[in-house]
């Protein structure tokens, strides 16, 4: 079963490397992510934070869709999108994410983040940021080592309705190539920190 999966998945990569189109979700998803990053202007204003752009993760999008954005606050769209795995700790499932702030749980964190630090990663394009959590549902990340990188089998495009398989993540966000090589450019580019806020 594994192995047909990892063939599937291989066989959209092979289609393209991501190119982060923003234009898979529907009406009713973006109206969402349309009120949180509303909410998420206000917060950066507020707290000094960056206020060009912001990256939301929304955990009720099903996992074989994109469900990582990054919305320009001026042009108040999302400028690219990801698939993003989640963590498989606490009998998680790929259709249904555990959420949990505890060391060792291997869970996904809701809540925002502080996007720190780029440091060096051995997954995707060889490049991770840190995440600090700002709130009591994810200020462990940081300990946990809950960070932003990317995945050589997160694929190009869409699978749905098949699901990101268990195992990418043990709770940070894993997004695709093409776009963490976006997101890093743009991060290196900006002065105030970044905030990603993941929800569901």
């Amino acid at each position: 079963m594994l192995v047909l999966f990892l063939a599937f998945i291989f066989c959209f990569i092979a289609r393209g490397r991501c190119g982060g189109s923003a234009d898979t979700f529907s009406t009713g998803e973006y109206n969402r992510l349309k009120l949180k990053a509303d909410s998420a202007k206000v917060y950066c204003v507020d707290k000094g934070f960056n206020t060009n752009y912001c990256f939301l993760v929304d955990f009720c999008i099903h996992s074989g869709k994109k469900r990582f954005f990054v919305w320009d606050f001026r042009g108040d769209s999302v400028v690219y999108a990801s698939l993003c795995a989640h963590g498989y700790g606490k009998n998680s499932t790929a259709s249904k994410p555990v959420f949990s702030n505890v060391e060792g749980s291997y869970c996904s964190s809701l809540g925002r983040y502080k996007v720190g630090i780029r440091s060096y990663s051995k997954w995707g394009i060889n490049v991770h940021y840190k995440l600090h959590g700002l709130e009591p549902t994810n200020d462990n990340a940081f300990k946990r080592v809950i960070v932003l990188h990317s995945y050589d089998l997160v694929p190009a495009t869409d699978i749905y309705p098949v699901h990101l398989p268990l195992g990418i993540s043990q709770g940070c966000p894993v997004i695709c190539n093409d776009v963490m090589r976006k997101v890093d450019k743009l991060l290196k580019g900006e002065a105030k920190p970044v905030l990603l806020w993941m929800y569901r």
